[in-house]
């Protein structure tokens, strides 16, 4: 496997993949979304670069044919995050922009192994900062948290018995056939809580009263709103312009949900990648 990472190509890719996630991090946090402009400034800064370097200091366009497959690959993954509601749109896009920066080798199984390494490193460091910052909000809003967490468990009933039931099968089976049965009931018993505390967070921590003139495009409203004989839906997708401008006319304020910042696992996974390709390296 060939590396790229002291050719200067992409020592400068990296570079600007860096300053690019910075920027979408300090942008997440201040307004919490990342704008258009930055996302597709990196994909076609990152194309555009891989495009001259192979003409003009390569001879051939290896460096410029991974760029593109990684990102389609890419591409494909932020959509599937994206519509699977897992991303908001602007971490969508961002992952589909780092597609064109992270193929540094010369060969395409070289570059799935480092995309893998960056969606293994992702997931693990998602996970832990999606739980701080939650355990976070949930001690900021102690009161409101504790009210909705027993709410949410009044509501769901049913989802805690079904647990019981479930989770006690489990343990009888596990004395009868195999003893790793106890830590899926395990598993089972504490689902429902982990539930509860995931929407609890979400009721009691993620909901803020916003003038409509902050609003911005992708913002997601609370419930459906009516204007006049139009109600504007609670999607995913977010509000559009055409429907801000409509809630210009009618409200001062609405009811927004807000989403967890993401942009800084972005940020902690990229650091952790470089480090891991400088340790090959070096």
């Amino acid at each position: 496997m060939t590396i790229l990472l002291m050719d200067t190509g992409a020592i400068f890719l990296i570079a600007l993949g860096l300053i690019w996630i910075v920027f979408a991090v300090i942008q997440d946090l201040k307004k919490r979304e990342i704008a258009n402009w930055l996302n597709f400034s990196l994909i076609i800064f990152a194309l555009g670069f891989r495009f001259f370097y192979s003409l003009f200091s390569r001879g051939d366009f290896v460096f410029l044919y991974q760029g593109l497959i990684g990102f389609a690959i890419f591409f494909i993954l932020g959509n599937m995050l994206y519509y699977g509601k897992v991303f908001a749109g602007g971490d969508a896009k961002l992952m589909i922009a780092l597609g064109a920066v992270l193929p540094v080798s010369e060969s395409l199984y070289g570059n799935l192994n480092y995309f893998a390494l960056f969606f293994i490193v992702f997931l693990i460091a998602g996970a832990l900062y999606g739980l701080i910052f939650s355990l976070v909000l949930g001690i900021r809003n102690r009161e409101n948290f504790k009210k909705e967490f027993a709410r949410q468990f009044r509501k769901n009933k049913k989802l805690f018995y079904f647990s019981v039931i479930i989770g006690g099968l489990l343990i009888a089976l596990a004395f009868m056939m195999e003893a790793i049965l106890f830590y899926l009931a395990l598993l089972v018993f504490i689902s429902p809580y982990i539930y509860f505390f995931a929407k609890a967070i979400d009721e009691a921590c993620m909901i803020k009263l916003v003038p409509v003139k902050k609003l911005t495009e992708g913002d997601w409203i609370y419930k459906d709103i009516k204007v006049g004989k139009r109600i504007i839906k609670a999607k995913w997708e977010g509000l559009s312009k055409e429907e801000i401008i409509l809630l210009k006319k009618r409200y001062k304020k609405v009811l927004i949900r807000q989403g967890i910042p993401f942009s800084p696992v972005f940020l902690i996974s990229y650091l952790a990648l470089i480090y891991l390709f400088l340790r090959k390296v070096l």
